[in-house]
């Protein structure tokens, strides 16, 4: 699998990556208190069911799923999100997916996308309202820092020489990121302990004599917390072996059976019939209440929010974001 490496698009050294990569995690407040809400659980799920619906039919990057997960992550751990309002949730979600597309310069049309899905249909202008409120909420970090920018690190810290080999090895530990981000309980974890993790997830399966040696050049790294490293490769290994069971149980299965997509399996149906006139309303309320502190922010900032008038629309451009 094809995917970003932020070693390769930074000049910065690794030291200044792990020095930094807690602002790019979710606040340590809401890890502590709120991670394990119904409400977040419920609406992450909601979101990955989404982000996926739009990599497979709209054939986008993974990593632009992937990043704009983070955004919602981190975004949902600073602002508090109302309860008992999907149209807000979904709006969260849109922009979010919206912003990670940018990010990635990829061709992503919204309102295509949102013509094939039921449910809320929002405009352009509101959307980009949601952006600038994610965008400030985040302080314009969205150069995200990922396990991705770690990978290249710990792969080296295997011992082979062999280049086919090293890359099956970094794509095997590229898949098992992916799919640990789809998991909440890795969202505590910092990236650079995913990375580490998945480096020896991929050497236990693809490289079990180097793995003993790998697990201790790992842990011994400065810049790795040996005790969440171990609770993080843990509950990876774990996740590994439910994949091969599923797996196997697939294979066995009859023909008559189907086996379960992941959209099917993480996608939460509406319960909603149809989306009334107020939807759009509602939402532009939302964000135009949202975002008013915004106006109290520094020139640059005000100068964004010309968008909210309708003589002077802002539209969120990569150009704008902050690369740190």
């Amino acid at each position: 699998m094809e995917f970003f490496d932020l070693e390769e698009h930074n000049p910065d050294p690794i030291p200044d990556f792990f020095a930094s990569e807690a602002d790019h995690m979710p606040s340590q407040t809401f890890l502590t208190s709120s991670i394990h809400s119904d409400f977040y659980r419920s609406f992450r799920l909601e979101a990955i069911s989404l982000f996926l619906q739009a990599q497979y039919s709209c054939n986008l990057d993974p990593f632009t799923s992937y990043i704009a997960l983070n955004y919602l992550d981190r975004f949902i751990s600073k602002h508090n999100i109302p309860q008992g309002k999907p149209w807000v949730t979904r709006l969260v979600e849109l922009a979010c997916l919206s912003l990670a597309a940018k990010m990635k310069n990829t061709s992503f049309s919204l309102s295509d996308f949102q013509s094939r899905e039921e449910g809320f249909m929002f405009g352009a202008q509101t959307i980009n309202r949601m952006e600038l409120l994610i965008l400030d909420t985040l302080n314009w970090r969205m150069r995200s820092i990922t396990p991705f920018s770690f990978l290249h690190f710990f792969v080296t810290l295997v011992d082979i020489n062999e280049r086919p080999l090293i890359q099956t090895h970094k794509s095997r530990a590229s898949d098992i990121i992916f799919n640990a981000h789809n998991e909440t309980k890795f969202v505590e974890f910092k990236p650079s302990i995913i990375a580490a993790s998945a480096v020896l997830a991929a050497s236990h399966e693809l490289l079990p004599l180097q793995f003993p040696s790998l697990k201790v050049s790992i842990s011994s790294c400065q810049y790795v917390n040996k005790e969440s490293l171990f609770k993080c490769l843990n509950l990876m290994q774990e996740m590994v072996a439910s994949e091969e069971y599923d797996s196997v149980l697939n294979t066995l299965s009859c023909t008559t059976t189907t086996p379960i997509s992941v959209l099917d399996h993480l996608h939460f149906s509406s319960s909603e019939s149809e989306v009334n006139s107020t939807t759009e309303a509602a939402a532009a309320a939302y964000t135009d209440s949202s975002t008013s502190s915004v106006e109290k922010k520094d020139s640059k900032r005000r100068r964004l929010n010309g968008f909210c008038t309708s003589e002077n629309r802002f539209l969120v451009s990569s150009h704008h974001v902050q690369h740190c």
